[in-house]
């Protein structure tokens, strides 16, 4: 009983270290700070266009989104660990598989289907469910901070594959990328990660039964449906936007040097919205406080539209952007379990990753695209602007969290 009275930081501190790192090391972060890199050594080697490179994210990603539901069906079933740090190992290997490229792209091609099969269960997909176990009152904040891993990966990737590529060739830097997940988030995976006991769970009840409901039950509720929209709008609008940053930044007439500066920036907005959000969180019920955050990049999207050469302008609309950002990646986890519960949480929350990672996948291209038909991204940028202001809109219309009910046994 003594044991029960600790605070939920004090029993579930390791966990929630290891979610963040193998979430660091996994297929959520590493494929898209890695790929920018690699893209013109594999355009130099080949003469492949950009285009037909970035197609491999987009592989990946659509993949991933089909897949986030079987994923989460398995962490519900066989245990967030067990599926989680299995995810991990074969994302490993299979990362590993881009130094067998070829001169043909569909070798190319054939690794990002391999990532795509096995990488998205290295994602929140499943460390989030962990997370969720172990902590209810500081939910919020701690699905911030394992989310945190993110952008320390964004961090300490980008020298390293600077590194890689320079003391290696392109071809082996995909190696020393590919012991990330085996050789550090996965040991430590091993050692760091457990699922609570039922003393140690906030939200398993006396009998040991977990409130939820079923993925039937929810996908019947109009508000996995309010969610899915809202995902779906403001990922599609933030996912260009971010990628093609240095060329927004470009557009207005700043040099390669102050774009990197803008998308350091857009890392740490995205790590502070992700604590100042999960904070908010756990301090009031209703996600109207999320919608001011979530409309802010609206804003953003004026700002960043057009030509103006007021470089402090730029800098503010990259950091709304990335504050929202991080709030969202918060959202996804934390209102899934607290509408819906931690029965089959794995399940529900796949289904509302989906829309998260496929508008993700795509709208890099549509951005893109755009610039190329308009010879700019202005057109794009202000219907982003409202895409999030009716997806900030929507996520207030939830109303207050239900009281769950005990899953059935």
């Amino acid at each position: 009983m003594a044991q029960a009275k600790r605070g939920e930081f004090s029993l579930g501190w390791t966990v929630l270290l290891g979610c963040a790192i193998g979430v660091a090391c996994g297929a959520s972060p590493v494929p898209y700070n890695t790929i920018g890199f690699f893209a013109p050594e594999l355009a130099k080697e080949y003469g492949w266009g950009f285009g037909q490179i970035m197609l491999g994210v987009s592989i990946y990603g659509i993949m991933g989104a089909l897949l986030a539901p079987l994923f989460g069906f398995w962490a519900d079933r066989y245990g967030a660990k067990r599926v989680a740090l299995l995810s991990l190992f074969l994302f490993g290997l299979a990362f590993a598989s881009f130094v067998f490229t070829g001169a043909n792209i569909l070798t190319f091609y054939a690794s990002w289907v391999l990532v795509g099969l096995v990488g998205i269960g290295s994602t929140p997909v499943t460390f989030s469910r962990l997370v969720n176990q172990w902590f209810l009152k500081h939910r919020g904040l701690a699905l911030g901070m394992m989310l945190i891993g993110t952008s320390v990966s964004a961090l300490v990737i980008a020298p390293l594959v600077t590194w890689a590529i320079a003391e290696f060739g392109w071809r082996q830097a995909h190696l020393v990328i590919a012991a990330l997940p085996l050789l550090v988030g996965l040991p430590l995976g091993l050692l760091l990660l457990r699922e609570p006991t039922p003393a140690e769970a906030p939200e398993v009840t006396g009998d040991g039964r977990v409130t939820g409901v079923t993925l039937g039950e929810a996908l019947k509720n109009w508000r996995f449906w309010v969610m899915w929209l809202s995902i779906i709008l403001i990922a599609f609008a933030y996912g260009g936007a971010h990628i093609n940053m240095p060329e927004i930044v470009k557009m207005h007439g700043f040099a390669r040097e102050q774009a990197v500066q803008v998308m350091q920036l857009v890392a740490l907005s995205i790590l502070l919205g992700r604590l100042v959000t999960g904070f908010l969180l756990d301090r009031f019920q209703s996600p109207i406080i999320c919608m001011p955050i979530l409309m802010l990049p609206a804003v953003s999207c004026l700002l960043l539209a057009g030509q103006t050469p007021d470089f402090a302008l730029v800098m503010v609309g990259a950091f709304l952007l990335g504050f929202a950002a991080g709030a969202e990646s918060d959202l996804i986890a934390y209102l899934a379990s607290r509408y819906f519960g931690l029965a089959h949480y794995g399940k529900i929350y796949g289904m509302l990753y989906m829309p998260f990672a496929f508008a993700a996948a795509i709208s890099p291209a549509v951005y893109g695209r755009v610039r190329d038909v308009t010879g700019n991204y202005d057109a794009i940028l202000y219907v982003a602007a409202g895409m999030f202001l009716v997806g900030g809109l929507l996520i207030a219309a939830l109303g207050r969290y239900p009281v769950l009910k005990p899953a059935a046994a």
